[in-house]
């Protein structure tokens, strides 16, 4: 009996698939588009079938299959029989299609609504024959087509079954053989053509292995497709192997291949060559089958991510619950409650407490996997590390103070006594707000800008906080980012104090006269609301967009020249100059603190001593600078040698001597003194100037040539001046043209010499409003022809009636001039309280300085009274010596030298 039922299935399943394989080779493209319509046809209704969707079988009963199957095929045969019979005509009805292009040897439905299309399809069924010609439309949109609009080969068919509709007449037509229209040979009511049967080629002999192989690769191609695509049902995967002729493969996968164009279709139709159709049709299924599976791949990984992403989030909503009646809780609500703690212990002021609570609010309600969580975390991350009340205690010892400051520093009292006053004031003032002092340190590199910040910062017991502001052109490095821009973050000001962890460290910004501005904004009018002790008590940055505040920070600024400053960001900041050091301050600068520093950094403490005039010699013969960052350099140098002396075998300590140090450094780059090797020949003289990198000397040179012809004299300016030193060469050769019977020099010499001025160095460019007595002096020297004392320099600026006017940089240029080995300096008389006041006892000691307030007395004291012969030029042409001058014609100075 089991036996039985088992035969039994087994002969249902085998009937199944067979009709299953007769469905999809024979009926499939009736089917496919008739399943939801019911077409009546001849008095019979044809059945409604649907057929099976991707992993369902097909719903159609097998009887019902079988009985399509037997008159389907039937009717087939039957028309096959009729058409050898009956040959196709030379003329036939022309339908237009649009958008469809049928194939021969396969069967399509049609659906017709134009009037002209209907009454063909009327004459044609009547006629008997049901034979016409169908050729796709170029353009779908016209309405009344003619040949042009028509594409020029095509596909005669027979009309299979015919029914009305209420949308129109439908039809099941079979495609029999290609066609290519001749001529046309009735317009109205519809088109008849005369038609040029297109013959398949045969399949060459030496091609027929390729052919099978492209037939395989097509199936497999539209099999691939087939399961990829959601719309086309499974059992079309098995149409390709039950249909031997690659012909009618090819047709076949050209009609039912989804998403080909009408174009592209047309075109695999007009290709005669069934190889190049094949080829063609390779192509096409080869993009489809990338397009079919990049877009399921993206939609398995969208469906995927999404599924995760659920998944976690039911799986967090259950442990949550479940925590919470156990009584636990979860990482992100412990997370919270840390955060909230922090808020709360934070001392926010009350703007800060609120704009973190809303924040805070906002970041509860919000999924983590939100891309703003990590934003608004980031901020509440900030606002809590901010030091809102944290401050440390300053250490009003003035005695410990000025200890740690002489340490780490040699000399530069003028700062360290303004730190000293404002802790005296910090302790004498026990109640009220203090206001901190804003310092700007100017000077030269290498005097000890930076460090110097820093050993305030020890010596007052608070943090030091530091920024470069070298090259910031950036508003938002001041002022911070919005937080609506990508990677916004706090200003460099907000993330310095969260560094220093305290709201009243000691704040160093370096390079402030090297700030830019460009398109992004002026940082330096930025810093005005930082550096003003009116309004950084509520600075509002940004990023934080709350007001901290900022007056309990001692703001300290560096910068090499004050010219570059904004003025309003330098009228807020209290200047202190430092010019530079002296020879002794810089050997004891070396003892103290170059020389152990250096032998730390290279491991010789105990192995190697300089000797005290070692270096001096080093100072005077290897550097020439306003502060000490070669000299260290130096230093290091030599230890480098001596440790690889070391390396090499040495054992017993070195000490280094003034007569080895050639041994080690070479020959000395400054052998003499600058100012002794300057000329001594009338019109030179030895200026000062003032330069970022310290004071330095200048020598000026005046030449006078015969002017050749009958042409005015010229004054020529050499050296790459500016305009200052321009119109002060023009004011000098004013005053010595208009004073030359004072000076001793021929009244007419100007008019017969042209007169060139030079300062050399020309390619370093020179300008200031100095140089004006040196060169009124240098051409006093030149017209009179007497020399100007040796070893002598001066410095200050001239007017058109004699006048000299003060200058700046007064303690620079002399450093300068003695690092050149000069003996005096001529400065005028208002720079007397630079010289008392701001130049050390070795200056004085070194230099003598004299004081004037008329150029003439400069040139009564600069000039010797000798005069040399020089030979000067009359209108005659004639040859003469001058005569010596009378030295009582120069006035006596209005006040005697000081010394």
């Amino acid at each position: 009996m089991e036996l039985s039922h088992i035969l039994h299935g087994i002969i249902n399943y085998i009937e199944c698939i067979t009709l299953m394989l007769c469905e999809i080779q024979v009926l499939y493209p009736v089917i496919s588009t008739f399943s939801r319509t019911e077409l009546p046809t001849k008095g019979k209704l044809y059945p409604k079938c649907k057929h099976g969707t991707r992993g369902k079988r097909s719903t159609m009963e097998p009887k019902d299959l079988s009985r399509i199957l037997e008159e389907t095929v039937g009717m087939a045969q039957m028309e096959e029989h009729n058409e050898q019979s009956n040959p196709i005509p030379e003329e036939l009805s022309l339908l237009p299609l649009r958008e469809v292009v049928i194939f021969p040897g396969l069967m399509a439905p049609l659906g017709v609504g134009r009037e002209s299309s209907i009454q063909l399809v009327n004459d044609c069924m009547e006629s008997g024959s049901r034979l016409m010609a169908v050729a796709c439309m170029r353009d779908p949109l016209v309405d009344n087509p003619t040949l042009k609009d028509i594409y020029n080969v095509g596909a005669i068919v027979a009309i299979r079954m015919s029914g009305q509709t209420p949308e129109g007449q439908r039809l099941i037509v079979q495609g029999l053989r290609r066609f290519e229209v001749v001529e046309v040979t009735q317009t109205t009511p519809y088109m008849k053509v005369k038609v040029k049967l297109i013959e398949e080629e045969a399949i060459p002999e030496e091609d027929a292995l390729e052919i099978e192989a492209l037939k395989r690769n097509i199936g497999g191609m539209f099999s691939r497709i087939v399961q990829l695509s959601p719309d086309l049902p499974d059992e079309m995967q098995t149409m390709p192997a039950n249909v031997p002729d690659p012909q009618i493969i090819t047709d076949l996968v050209a009609a039912q291949a989804p998403r080909l164009s009408y174009q592209e279709r047309q075109e695999l139709l007009e290709i005669r060559s069934l190889k190049k159709r094949m080829l063609r049709l390779s192509e096409l299924l080869i993009r489809e089958t990338q397009v079919l599976e990049l877009g399921n791949r993206l939609q398995s990984e969208v469906a995927q991510e999404m599924n995760k992403t659920q998944k976690e989030y039911y799986l967090r909503e259950h442990m949550r619950q479940i925590q919470k009646e156990l009584g636990e809780t979860d990482d992100r609500t412990q997370d919270l409650d840390e955060l909230r703690a922090k808020i709360a212990n934070s001392k926010m002021n009350d703007e800060a407490r609120k704009e973190a609570d809303r924040e805070f609010e906002r970041l509860s309600r919000m999924n983590p996997a939100a891309p703003d969580y990590n934003v608004a975390r980031t901020y509440l991350d900030w606002m809590v590390s901010m030091p809102w009340q944290t401050m440390t205690p300053d250490n009003l010892d003035i005695h410990e103070v000025r200890r740690i400051l002489d340490s780490d520093h040699y000399g530069l009292d003028k700062v360290k006594d303004r730190i000293l006053e404002y802790l005296a004031v910090r302790q004498f003032k026990t109640d009220g707000v203090s206001r901190q002092p804003i310092l700007c340190f100017v000077g030269p590199p290498g005097v000890g800008k930076t460090s110097l910040g820093r050993s305030i910062a020890k010596a007052m017991g608070r943090k030091f906080a530091r920024i470069s502001l070298g090259g910031v052109h950036d508003e938002a490095e001041i002022r911070g980012h919005r937080r609506t821009y990508i990677g916004a973050m706090p200003g460099q000001i907000v993330q310095a104090i969260k560094r220093a962890e305290t709201r009243n460290p000691v704040f160093m910004m370096d390079e402030i006269d090297k700030v830019n501005s460009d398109y992004r904004g002026d940082p330096s009018s930025a810093l005005l609301e930082v550096l003003d002790p009116e309004q950084n008590n509520a600075f509002r940055d940004h990023y934080l967009d709350v007001p901290f505040d900022l007056s309990g920070v001692l703001f300290i600024t560096t910068s090499n020249v004050l010219d570059t400053i904004m003025p309003p960001l330098r009228d807020r900041m209290e200047i202190i100059e430092i010019a530079g050091y002296t020879e002794e301050e810089k050997i004891a600068i070396a003892t103290s603190h170059l020389v152990p520093r250096q032998l730390e950094e290279h491991g010789l403490k105990g192995k190697l001593s300089f000797a005290p005039e070692t270096l001096r010699a080093l100072v005077r013969g290897y550097t020439r600078e306003s502060g000490v960052r070669n000299l260290e350099r130096e230093i290091g140098k030599i230890c480098r040698k001596v440790t690889l002396m070391f390396v090499q075998g040495r054992k017993s300590p070195l000490r280094i001597l003034p007569d080895k140090l050639v041994n080690y450094m070479g020959s000395p780059r400054f052998e003499h003194e600058e100012a002794s090797e300057q000329p001594r020949k009338p019109g030179v003289v030895t200026g000062l100037v003032w330069t970022p990198m310290g004071g330095d000397i200048i020598s000026i040179e005046a030449s006078a040539m015969p002017v050749p012809g009958t042409r005015p004299p010229t004054l020529t300016i050499t050296g790459q001046l500016g305009d200052v030193m321009r119109e002060s060469a023009q004011a000098a050769l004013s005053w010595v043209r208009a004073h030359a019977e004072e000076i001793g020099a021929s009244p007419d010499f100007y008019e017969h010499h042209d007169i060139h001025i030079h300062v050399p160095a020309g390619a370093i460019p020179k300008d200031g409003p100095s140089a004006g007595i040196t060169m009124t002096t240098a051409l006093a020297s030149l017209f009179s022809g007497r020399l100007v004392r040796p070893l002598l320099a001066m410095t200050g600026e001239v007017t058109l009636t004699g006048r000299v006017l003060p200058i700046g940089g007064v303690k620079e240029k002399a450093l300068g001039a003695r690092r050149a080995g000069i003996k005096t300096i001529l400065l005028p008389l208002k720079n007397r309280k630079d010289v008392v006041e701001d130049l050390p006892g070795e200056i004085h000691e070194a230099i003598k300085f004299h004081f004037f307030k008329d150029v003439s007395e400069v040139l009564q004291f600069a000039l010797e009274p000798h005069v040399l012969p020089t030979v000067t030029t009359s209108p005659d042409k004639k040859p003469r010596r001058q005569t010596p001058p009378i030295a009582d014609v120069l006035p006596s100075p209005a006040t005697p030298p000081l010394h």
